[in-house]
């Protein structure tokens, strides 16, 4: 049987703050989401995840590292918009959005919804010629309020599959907190602060 919720880390080790997924994955293991999430390090296996995305779960919530604009370490919960055909598919790499239009081209059935906690990166090289690994201090200080966000975000999303992105309805980050651009929603005002 399917569990109803995935949590997926993707992201390459060898590329520095790329690593960020696979590292929240690994403190996961210290402090365990409920059972009835699937929790799975993907790496840069996009196309298991793909397949994945097709195998019955409502929600799936990818933690990766992703330029936003904000200062590194800051954490957005992204809701991810659905493919609309001029992304290409690509079975090979772990681009979400390339992820996502992969695994709409595969399957009949519309896809579960996807959220992203994403992380802004502060080293993130180019390619894959760049080898660095580990994650900047910036990054690594940002694992452990991933995995308390996903503490929060994981059993409110088993309850209610649909439920608003509202346990991380702002970017979270050391210092004042700053509106998240979360695409299906504006910016928070002053008063929501």
């Amino acid at each position: 049987m399917t569990a109803p919720l995935l949590v997926a880390g993707v992201g390459n080790i060898f590329l520095a703050d790329d690593a960020f997924g696979p590292e929240v994955i690994r403190a996961l293991e210290q402090r365990p989401l409920p059972p009835e999430a699937r929790v799975r390090d993907y790496g840069i296996r996009g196309l298991d995840l793909a397949y994945d995305l097709l195998g019955g779960c409502a929600t799936a919530v990818l933690v990766d590292a992703a330029r936003r604009g904000q200062r590194p370490g800051t954490l957005s919960l992204i809701e991810a918009e659905p493919p609309d055909g001029i992304v290409p598919p690509e079975a090979h790499g772990m681009d979400p959005a390339k992820v996502l239009a992969l695994a709409t081209h595969m399957g009949e059935e519309p896809l579960p919804r996807v959220l992203v906690l994403a992380c802004e990166p502060e080293v993130l090289p180019a390619g894959d010629e760049d080898i660095l690994p580990g994650l900047s201090a910036a990054v690594r200080a940002a694992v452990e309020p991933a995995v308390t966000a996903l503490h929060t975000l994981v059993p409110l999303l088993l309850a209610d599959p649909a439920a608003p992105a509202g346990a991380l309805g702002r970017s979270m980050e050391n210092g004042p907190a700053h509106p998240a651009a979360l695409p299906a929603h504006a910016p928070a005002t002053a008063e929501d602060r």
